[in-house]
C-alpha cells in the first residue's frame, strides 16, 4: 500500500483515467518515489540527492493549437540537489485533481502547495519549500544547471506506444507524399506504403480504445459506496448525465465521476485529506448544497443539493455519503443575501452541459493535443491514398485496388464511431432523465 501523503494526478478520462487509478508521487524509505502507469522511479533525498524545492509561482503562456487552446501551466517545482542543479520537476497542475475544471490560477502559493499535498509529501520528506514569483530569482535553475533533469509529471493521457506508433507512420507517410507529389511517381510500392501508413493513424485509434478498456478492468478499487444524483424537476438532467454521474467513497478517495467518465479522486486519507461535509442552507433554512472541504477548510468541492439530494431517494444518499465517507459532517447557514459558492469556478458547479452539442463533445472519446489537426490529417490521409489508387489503376490494377481499399477502410474507421457515437446520443442519453419533486429533506 503507498504509504501518505501521495499526490495524486489532474482528473482525466479516457486512456487517461488510468493515472488515476496508478500515478502517484510518494515518499518511500527517504526516497521520493514516483509511480506511472508503466514503471517506478526513485529519487533519493537529502546528502547526493534531493535537498530543496524550489517553487516558482510564475504562470506560463497558453499554446495555439486547431481547436481550443493548451492553457499554460500553474507554476513549476524543481527539486534541486545541494549546488543548485536540478535533478527533477513537475508542473503543479499534474497534481492537482481538480485542475482541469478550476479557473487556471484560481488557486495559488501556499495554498495550492496545501491543496496538492506537495508541502505535506516534501515537510515529511525533510526538503524546504522556497516559493519564488520571478523566473530570473537565483534560486531557479536553469541552463546549465537544468542538463538531466527528470520530469516528475503523473505521465501522458495516451500512452507512449500510441504517440511512437503514430509519430513514425506520420513521418514515413509524409516522406512518401512529398516524393509523389514533387516526383510524380506512379511506383506501385510507393502507393502502397503510402496508403499502409494513412492507414496506421485510423487503426491506432480503434487500438487504443480496446486498450483502454482492458488496462482498466485491471483497475479494481475497494468501493464501499456509490451515491447518484437525485435531481428534482427543472433542472434539465439527462440519460447520459444520470449514466455517468457519481460519488464513489473508496477505501482512500473520495471519486466524483463526471460527464463523459471524467474522474476526480480527492484523498481521504493523508495530511492533505478532505476533512469535513459541510450543509449549506439560505436563510430560510432550506438547503443549497455541501462543501467538501480540506485542510484550513479550503473547499474542494461543492455539490448542489438539488442535483444530487433533493429528488427521491436524495436523503439516503446524504446519509450513506455522510456514513462512509468517514468526515466531519457539520452545518453553516448563510446571512442575508450572502450568494452560494462564492467559487463560481469551484469543482461540482458547472457539472451539468449548457447544450447536448456540448454533452455530445464532452462524452467523445478524448482527443490528442494535436486536436482537430489529428483527425483532418487522417482523413485527408485516407482520401488521398484513395486518389493516388485511382491515379494508377489503369497500369498498376492490383496495387490501385489495394490503396482504394485501404483508404474507404481509414475512412470507414474514422466515421463510423462518430456516427455511432452522434446517434447514440441524439436517440437515447439526451433523452431527459425521470426528474423527482423536492419532497425529501436532509436528516
Amino acid at each position: 500500500m503507498i504509504p501518505e501523503p501521495a499526490l495524486r494526478p489532474a482528473a482525466s478520462r479516457g486512456p487517461g483515467l488510468e493515472l488515476c487509478h496508478r500515478s502517484r508521487l510518494y515518499l518511500d524509505d527517504g526516497d521520493l518515489v514516483l509511480r506511472t502507469r508503466t514503471r517506478t522511479r526513485r529519487f533519493p533525498t537529502g546528502d547526493g540527492g534531493i535537498t530543496r524545492a524550489v517553487f516558482l509561482d510564475v504562470p506560463g503562456d497558453d499554446k495555439e493549437r486547431m481547436g481550443p487552446t493548451i492553457e499554460a501551466s500553474w507554476g513549476e517545482v524543481q527539486l534541486q540537489d545541494h549546488d543548485g542543479a536540478l535533478i527533477g520537476s513537475f508542473n503543479m497542475e499534474d497534481w492537482l485533481p481538480e485542475s482541469p475544471a478550476i479557473p487556471k490560477r484560481w488557486v495559488k502559493g501556499e495554498q495550492l502547495l496545501d491543496r496538492t499535498g506537495v508541502a505535506a509529501l516534501f515537510k515529511a520528506a525533510g526538503i524546504p519549500v522556497h516559493v519564488v514569483t520571478d523566473r530570473n530569482d537565483p534560486l531557479v535553475a536553469s541552463g546549465s544547471r537544468s542538463r538531466g533533469a527528470k520530469s516528475l509529471s503523473p505521465g501522458g493521457e495516451f500512452p507512449r506506444w500510441y504517440w511512437s506508433l503514430r509519430a513514425v507512420a506520420f513521418v514515413v507517410w509524409f516522406a512518401l507524399f512529398t516524393v509523389i507529389l514533387f516526383f510524380e511517381t506512379t511506383e506501385p510500392w510507393v502507393i502502397l506504403l503510402l496508403a499502409a501508413t494513412a492507414l496506421v493513424g485510423p487503426v491506432a485509434r480503434l487500438v487504443v480504445r480496446a486498450w483502454t478498456r482492458l488496462r482498466l478492468r485491471e483497475c479494481v478499487p475497494v468501493v464501499r459506496e456509490r451515491i447518484r444524483p437525485a435531481p428534482v424537476e427543472g433542472m434539465g438532467t439527462t440519460v447520459r448525465f444520470c449514466r455517468d454521474t457519481e460519488l464513489r467513497v473508496q477505501d482512500r478517495d473520495l471519486v466524483l465521476r463526471v460527464l463523459g467518465g471524467r474522474e476526480y479522486w480527492l484523498p481521504l486519507t493523508g495530511p492533505h485529506a478532505l476533512t469535513s461535509l459541510v450543509l449549506v442552507r439560505d436563510r430560510t433554512g432550506q438547503p443549497l448544497g455541501v462543501e467538501l472541504r480540506g485542510p484550513h477548510d479550503q473547499v474542494r468541492a461543492v455539490l448542489l443539493w438539488r442535483l444530487w439530494f433533493g429528488g427521491r431517494g436524495g436523503a439516503d444518499g446524504w446519509s450513506r455519503l455522510r456514513r462512509t465517507a468517514g468526515l466531519t459532517a457539520s452545518e453553516r447557514k448563510l446571512a442575508g443575501k450572502a450568494p452560494w459558492p462564492k467559487a463560481l469556478g469551484a469543482l461540482g458547479t458547472d457539472l451539468l452541459p449548457d447544450s447536448a452539442g456540448t454533452a455530445r463533445k464532452l462524452s467523445r472519446f478524448p482527443s490528442t493535443n494535436v486536436g482537430l489537426s489529428s483527425t483532418a490529417l487522417m482523413a485527408f490521409g485516407s482520401y488521398f491514398s484513395i486518389g493516388q489508387g485511382l491515379w494508377i489503376e489503369d497500369v498498376h490494377p492490383q496495387a490501385a485496388m489495394a490503396a482504394i481499399l485501404a483508404g474507404a477502410v481509414g475512412l470507414v474507421l474514422q466515421a463510423v464511431p462518430y456516427a455511432a457515437h452522434q446517434l447514440r446520443s441524439r436517440l437515447w442519453l439526451e433523452r431527459p432523465a425521470s426528474e423527482q419533486k423536492p419532497t425529501e429533506q436532509p436528516v
